[in-house]
């Protein structure tokens, strides 16, 4: 498996399930919207006022499940970063391709900020006829 392989399976998808954990150490999950880098790291967006961005600040671990179809997935682990600055515009372009209406979102939200998840693990499980497991550590 390849980075390439997992990067074309997981632009195949737009939502992901991301789960953080909150300050007394309680599992939260929540469906978001999402692109991906050619690096294989996760974008999106939140508003300061959810409980993600409130977990995210206090622990950065999150863990991600991507596509649920046909018995085939990926599960990613990785840290969550709120985006600032200069590299903040890079990786909001890589999300506004897959949610162009997420510029406007951006300008017109109140307490709207983006995240980008790096990878630590990741994996991709087949579990039809012929497909299988493999797992990626960064």
């Amino acid at each position: 498996m390849t980075n390439e392989f997992l990067y074309n399976f997981i632009k195949q998808h737009n939502v992901a399930v991301v789960a953080t954990l909150s300050k007394n150490n309680k599992p939260e999950a929540a469906l978001v919207g999402f692109a991906i880098s050619k690096d294989l790291e996760i974008v999106f967006d939140t508003v300061k006022t959810s409980r993600k961005y409130k977990n995210l600040l206090q622990n950065p671990n999150v863990a991600v499940v991507i596509g649920w179809d046909n018995e085939t997935t990926v599960q990613y682990e990785g840290i969550a970063t709120e985006l600032y600055g200069v590299d903040a515009e890079y990786y909001k372009e890589i999300y506004f391709e897959v949610y162009p209406d997420g510029r406007q979102r951006a300008k017109t939200w109140q307490h709207i900020v983006h995240f980008k998840i790096t990878p630590k693990w990741i994996r991709y499980s087949d579990f039809n006829e012929g497909g299988g497991v493999e797992e990626i550590e960064f």
